[in-house]
This record gives structure tokens, sequence and C-alpha cells, in this order.
């Protein structure tokens, strides 16, 4: 009898090893390295983005999103068997698959909008797109674009672009905010960029001329829309600071949220009384929002001693109020945001919702909107999107006329 539990014991030890050994070969499966991750949009096209996977001393994996200039790192990488999940920085969106070999296959989610996209990565891939034919044209300068032309829907866009060889970068402006930091090819007379966050997936196309585009915009396998552009070195976009107004009747800028705790924080508490305040709309989700928030809490930090406040009030597509405030509490904890980040609305982001909220606004044309409001609680300015880092000069222009104008209303 003790013979067989003995060697039962054993068994039960030398199987106990083999599933350790084997969950260990499970994990260590997927490999760091670089990958090349190709999301399926519409019209069967591929919109990819390059993305490094690092294996830390700790067996734990961090990862790395490439986009031109720009770099975004996670730290929030959950490995169980062959399935990995990949969370992003502030976002919910997610990258969601299995893994064999020198592949990853799944889907890119963003819950709260119902959104799943497949996607395929392929590992020691480092090419962002093929080239197979020397340039035809150069992309390098200003395109003055058109989105949607000759429909309701039509838009202006700013395209501000760079070249060298086959390889191209830059991004659109418009007077909502900026396409990100774009990254792609000229094949030919084939244009291809893309961009991917961890909030938005784009993708641009288009054949080229040395004077024209022509092409199509897609984001993510929800939306894509005609594009034109005509090059212009002069063109400029309509002021983005004259397209958000207090309507006639309306003297002052007002609101009552909530912030995480319950309390109902409103313009008229004493916080606010004789200070200059900015009121940032936003959302969680929101990539030029986030841009913006990074630049208010240095320049907050920067600048302790102005007689200054800053509030945003945040409309997310979040389904529950709770999950509205746990998307808020996690930005605040990434950013390092100090100052009240309230919840206006949840269970949608749209915009003529929001301005329901608002009343005494025009409307809201684009998250972020920023309101300027002097010490005796005048709007002064009201400033529509967010051109951020990606879009150069005019990132570094607009912080020095930003610098300027809060320092000035906080001194008064």
């Amino acid at each position: 009898m003790k013979k067989l539990v003995l060697i039962a014991g054993v068994f039960v030890l030398l199987f106990s090893c083999k599933e350790d050994k084997a969950a260990k070969v499970n994990h260590e499966i997927l490999k760091d390295g670089k990958w090349l991750v190709e999301l399926q949009v519409m019209d069967h096209q591929k919109l990819p983005f390059n993305l490094s996977i690092n294996r830390e001393p700790d067996d734990s994996y961090t990862a790395d999103i490439y986009n031109a200039e720009e770099l975004i790192h996670t730290d929030e990488i959950t490995i169980s068997g062959n399935s990995v999940t990949i969370k992003f920085p502030v976002f919910e969106g997610y990258l969601q698959g299995t893994f064999e070999g020198d592949t990853i296959k799944g889907n890119f989610i963003k819950e709260s909008l119902d959104r799943v996209v497949p996607f395929m990565a392929t590992f020691g891939k480092t090419d962002r797109f093929v080239v197979n034919t020397d340039s035809k044209a150069s992309m390098s300068g200003v395109w003055e674009t058109k989105f949607s032309p000759d429909t309701e829907d039509f838009y202006l866009g700013k395209g501000i672009f760079l070249q060298k060889n086959n390889k191209v970068h830059g991004t659109f402006r418009t007077t909502t905010g900026d396409y990100r930091y774009l990254d792609g090819v000229l094949d030919g007379d084939s244009l291809k960029l893309s961009a991917f966050d961890g909030a938005h997936a784009f993708l641009f196309t288009a054949k080229v001329s040395d004077s024209t585009l022509n092409g199509t915009f897609y984001s993510g396998n929800h939306f894509k829309e005609p594009f034109t552009a005509v090059r212009n070195e002069v063109f400029e976009l309509p002021d983005e600071d004259s397209l958000t107004y207090l309507k006639e009747g309306y003297d002052e800028f007002s609101f009552s949220f909530p912030d995480a705790e319950g309390n109902i924080v409103s313009l008229s508490d004493a916080k606010f009384k004789n200070k200059a305040v900015l009121v940032q709309i936003m959302g969680t989700w929101c990539p030029n929002c986030l841009d913006e928030t990074k630049f208010l809490v240095d320049f907050v930090k920067n600048n302790q001693d102005l007689e200054l406040e800053v509030v945003a009030l945040s409309f997310e597509y979040a389904k529950t109020e709770e999950d509205a405030f746990k998307a808020i509490k996690r930005l605040k904890e990434r950013v390092g945001i100090d100052y009240p980040v309230l919840l206006a609305q949840y269970g949608t982001a749209d915009k003529e919702e929001a301005q329901k909220k608002l009343p005494m606004l025009n409307h809201v044309l684009s998250y972020p909107t920023t309101l300027f409001i002097d010490k005796q609680g005048v709007v002064r300015k009201i400033k529509t999107g967010f051109n951020g880092p990606a879009t150069g000069e005019k990132y570094a222009a607009f912080k020095a006329e930003f610098t300027e104008l809060v320092k000035g209303l906080a001194q008064e």
C-alpha cells in the first residue's frame, strides 16, 4: 500500500512539473521584439502599425507603439496560456488575441462603442507598408484639403507633410484638431498613411500627382469618406477661436456637474472666485483632448503661483456612470491631473446632446473646446479643437499664445 502511495505521489509530482513547464513554455511563446499589426478595415484595406513587445527582467511584458515621431508605452499586458491582452494608457480600447509562433490573431475592441476590428500581427516585420516602386511625386509641403467634398458633411483640412525617398510623415489639421502622427509611404503614385494610438485607428490612401491628391480616409472599420487636396503653401484654416461662442442672451458661462465623490461643482463655487479659469470640454476617449490635457497639467505644474483654476467637463461614451468615473480616474492617475474632472454626461459623447448640457454655447463643435474666463467671470476666448505636437510649428505657436493670454488673465 505504501509503495502504491509513493508511486502515486511521484506521478502527481511529475505531472505537476510537466504542467508547470508547459505553462512556462506557453508564457514564453509570445516573442519579444518587433511586430507589425494589421487591422482589417473597410474595402479589404489593411491598417498597419508598428509594435514592439518587450519582455522585462521579471518576466512581465511591456509594449511600445510607434507612429512617426510618436512613441506610446504601455505596461498593461496580460498573458494567459496563449492568449494576450494589451491595454493602452488612458484609453479603453485594447488588443485581445491568441498567439502561436510568429503570429497573433485577434481583435481591437472598444466596448463602450461596441466596436470590434479584427487584426493579425506578424513577428519580425518592420516595414509599415510595402514599397514596390520609386515615388513618382513629392508629398513635402502644404495641401489644401477637402474632406467629403460636394456633400453637406464637407469640411476643410490642412495637410502638412515631409517626404524622404519613399517615406512620408506628417498630419492633417482641421478646425477641430489634428489626425495624429501619420506614418507611411509614397509607392509610385500611391500614398498610404496610418496612425494608431489605442483610441483611433486612421488610414489614408490616395493617388498623388505633383499638385493633387484624390483619396479615402478610413477610421477603423466603421467609417470612411473621400478627400481631395491641392498644393497651396499659403493655405490657412478658418480661425478656431471664432467658431464657438456664447449665444445671444447669455452673458456668462455656467455649469453644475458631479465629481467622483458625488459633490456638485459649479463655476460659482468659492474656489473659482477672483481667479482666472480655464474650462476644458473633453472626453477620456479623445486623443486630441489627451494632448491638451498633458499640456495643461504641465502648465499648471510650472505656474503654481498664478491665480488660476482649471476644471474639465467630461463627456463619456461609457455606458454606466461607474464606468465613466473609472475612465476619469484612470486618466487622472496616468496623466497626473490634480484639478477637477467632472462628469458632464455618460452613455454618449454626441455633440448635439453635449450642447444641451451647455445651452449657452452656440454648439459643441469639437472635443476639446476650451474656455478662457477672466477674474470677473467674463469669457474672453473660446478655442475650438486642439492641434497637438504632431502639427509642429502650429503647436509651438499655440503654446506661446496660450502662455501670454493665460498669464495676462491671471495677473489682471
